[in-house]
């Protein structure tokens, strides 16, 4: 939950898989959530108050191609801690990429933009993945076409913001204020989110229970 409030009834507010023609700003917060935890919250917020955002979204994956399916909780249990760190209101846990049938994430934003046509959708990544982006199956088309908000996270950010990604994207760069005024170069915008950096991972939490 955040800030103290219920959670709502999951179906609410979420998404629908036909999409919709409502005008919005929405984060989309893609992972495994293995499980999620008050880490996500706290990105999801950050994101919510330095983009001027509508909602984000939990993008619970249904198999990251990136991680061993070893280790890796049942889909219903990780869509389950998703929905437990979200209000259901501006924070919604979503199935929608297993709903979708995808697996990779520029394919999630092209059937995103395709089902939700007037919303503007922004890509929140960790500082960690930002490190991993060039990992990501057509991670140079996606970025081109998908405004990119990174977020802090200890002991990655300093690589990440040196690395090859940003190194590629680095004349797209803007505040996270101005991240979705119109565009005045060719592909889409990104920026660094300041936030206050959280050392809680999934992995602390799968060992602390394991104990």
């Amino acid at each position: 939950m955040i800030a103290g409030r219920p959670s709502r009834e999951p179906g609410r507010f979420a998404p629908g898989r036909f999409g919709d023609r409502r005008r919005r700003r929405i984060g989309l917060l893609g992972g495994s959530f293995n499980p999620a935890h008050h880490g996500h919250a706290h990105v999801a917020r950050a994101a919510l108050r330095s983009l001027r955002l509508d909602q984000v979204w939990l993008m619970v994956s249904p198999g990251n191609p990136l991680k061993p399916a070893r280790g890796m909780a049942p889909f219903a249990e990780r869509l389950e801690s998703a929905r437990r760190v979200a209000d259901g209101v501006r924070v919604i846990a979503t199935d929608i990429e297993a709903k979708l049938g995808s697996r990779y994430t520029h394919r999630t934003l092209e059937l995103l933009r395709q089902r939700f046509p007037r919303t503007e959708f922004v890509l929140i990544l960790g500082a960690d993945n930002l490190t991993q982006l060039p990992r990501w199956r057509r991670w140079r088309q996606m970025t081109h076409h998908t405004p990119l908000a990174v977020l802090p996270r200890p002991g990655y950010s300093r690589a990440a913001l040196r690395g090859r990604a940003a190194s590629a994207m680095r004349h797209r760069r803007r505040r996270a204020t101005s991240l979705l005024a119109s565009r005045e170069t060719a592909g889409a915008p990104w920026c660094f989110v300041p936030a206050a950096e959280r050392a809680i991972s999934a992995t602390q939490i799968r060992a602390a229970s394991r104990g």
